[in-house]
């Protein structure tokens, strides 16, 4: 199964893409399912569980959480009861972990060789993070050769998304799963399992 791990759309507040053209651009493009990341809330963007999915495509929901030491993608979240902070910005990432842990979840960092994030030197770090994610379609290809080369060095889970924020972009990286998802239980699981790999058209 393809699937896109890193999507977003106007609940992010940083765009205008309408998650119904996001899914159906998906689909289009041969993907199997998407899992939107809005940034900073896991409930922002409920309402696209209004609307009709085709059958046999999924749409999971997840967040991108902004850190101390760049971002995180977090996957097995179903409210936002993990900020207990209150706050969007510049939360500490080990408390941040460790909060998404104690709810079921699990961490992922985004694109940890962009030059503008720290992430780089933790994120490999199995202690914190389940994965990583080794190949961001907004990233130039040698900052996501870096994250596959590391990933691989270390033996961590590597995961892929387009990053997108509009019209286009979808599905120009994403996740193979060796195994069916149908259910965000699984997709966690399988991640964990490292029963997954970066790809891209």
């Amino acid at each position: 199964m393809k699937i896109d791990l890193h999507c977003h759309t106007k609940y992010s507040l940083d765009n205008a893409f309408e998650p119904d053209k996001l899914i159906r651009e998906a689909i289009e493009k041969g993907l199997d399912g998407i899992c939107i990341t809005d940034h900073f809330s896991v409930e922002a963007s409920k309402p696209v569980e209004k609307i009709k999915i085709p059958r046999g495509f999924y749409v999971f929901r997840g967040v991108e959480i902004s850190t101390t030491l760049g971002h995180m993608l977090a996957f097995g979240l179903f409210d936002d009861s993990w900020n207990t902070w209150g706050q969007f910005f510049q939360l500490d990432t080990r408390q941040v972990v460790a909060s998404v842990r104690r709810h079921g979840g699990i961490c992922v960092p985004a694109h940890p060789f962009r030059p503008v994030e720290s992430m780089a030197d933790f994120a490999f770090d199995k202690s914190l993070f389940d994965a990583v994610e080794a190949m961001n379609g907004g990233n130039l290809p040698e900052w996501n050769e870096k994250a596959q080369k590391m990933a691989g060095t270390v033996q961590i889970p590597q995961t892929g998304g387009s990053d997108c924020h509009g019209p286009g972009k979808v599905g120009r990286a994403y996740t193979v799963f060796d195994n069916p998802i149908t259910t965000m239980a699984g997709l966690v699981e399988e991640i964990r399992q490292g029963r997954c790999r970066p790809g891209k058209p």
